[in-house]
């Protein structure tokens, strides 16, 4: 019996490489059918290459997409990183081994890697006047879009957040564009704000990184013809027991904690909706009854940091990609049975 889910993708920059492996393992399930994706930034690339892969030719098509955009990402070739963290992949595996750990900390303490940072607090994205450009465009522009906004295939929704007003504004179907795709991945010290015209106004709006406004979005796949179940798929760490305290630490933690407080708004309101159906206060239908699941590596995220996710070092991301995998069959073989059935999150004892 096939088994309908919903997959809800986070944003993390190169960390989007583990959430690749997490959807590569699903494309071994032929009794698993994603219905629908909600995606934020590198989770919006993913979806993208999923849907149109998939549509292209079912799920090798979809496998070979998703590994054609990270093959793309590792060859992304910017002047604002530090021209060793191109070197290939077989010399920088000889140079860190284990390569998350040690390529972290090479990467956050190179003096290129502080200047940048330095520089980076007082040089705007606009300061490059017209030599500025964006080096994910040519990779969004990859894409097929007749099949990425298609209405075949898995339900696309891609999250970016309104400038002006702070709000959340969710893409889907023909509003699916090269510009919406940048604008959901749009840091804003890294990239202009990609404008993008309000179809109910007429008027362009700029827009920034929907991390900030919903990492992913949840809401979207509260629609009616939807199944129940929400796979979320988390590259941002929730906790840290240690308390960060250099700066490169705070820095850290305070990316993970903006982009981890919509999610946690989200299934706080999930978790409450929960309860009044359980206490038969709510009559039946009247709300849906959101099934709950996440796959997540934090151990392996905790030694990572927000400088790595903005270099898609090759050798990091055939790293995260297997991590990706080897999360996702743990929770196939933990909570497969669940689908379908219950949460297997533990919503109060994690929002407690």
């Amino acid at each position: 019996m096939v088994t309908r889910i919903n997959l809800a993708l986070q944003g993390g920059g190169a960390h989007g490489a583990f959430t690749w492996g997490v959807l590569d393992r699903l494309l071994d399930e032929t009794e698993i059918e994603v219905a629908a994706i909600s995606g934020t930034s590198a989770g919006a690339l993913n979806g993208a290459a999923y849907k149109s892969g998939w549509l292209r030719d079912g799920r090798d098509g979809a496998r070979k997409a998703l590994n054609s955009l990270w093959a793309r990402m590792g060859a992304v070739n910017d002047m604002r990183m530090p021209s060793w963290m191109a070197t290939p992949a077989s010399i920088m595996e000889k140079w860190f081994t284990p390569p998350t750990k040690n390529l972290a900390a090479a990467m956050e303490f190179s003096p290129i890697q502080l200047a940048g940072d330095a520089m980076g607090n007082i040089v705007s994205p606009y300061s490059y006047g017209p030599f500025y450009r964006n080096p994910l465009e040519p990779v969004v522009r990859s894409f097929d879009f007749d099949d990425v906004c298609s209405s075949e295939g898995p339900r696309l929704f891609v999250c970016a957040t309104n400038v002006r007003s702070g709000k959340v504004r969710i893409f889907t179907k023909d509003e699916i564009s090269t510009d919406a795709i940048l604008a959901s991945a749009c840091l804003p010290s890294l990239f202009q704000a990609v404008e993008i015209e309000d179809p109910a106004t007429g008027k362009l709006e700029a827009y920034w990184d929907g991390g900030y406004s919903g990492n992913p979005a949840l809401f979207p796949l509260f629609e009616p013809g939807l199944p129940e179940d929400i796979v979320i798929v988390n590259i941002n760490p929730l906790e840290r027991d240690e308390l960060p305290i250099t700066p490169q630490q705070i820095d850290n933690r305070v990316n993970e904690i903006s982009f981890n407080s919509s999610l946690l708004r989200e299934l706080r309101a999930i978790a409450f909706v929960q309860r009044l159906i359980a206490s038969d206060r709510l009559s039946e239908g009247s709300m849906k009854n959101v099934l709950v699941h996440m796959i997540a590596d934090d151990t392996l995220m905790r030694e990572l940091s927000v400088t790595t996710k903005m270099v898609p070092n090759p050798i990091l991301l055939a790293t995260l990609k297997e991590a990706g995998r080897a999360a996702a069959d743990g929770f196939l073989t933990a909570h497969r049975q669940a689908l379908g059935k219950t949460s297997s999150v533990d919503l109060p004892g994690m929002l407690n």
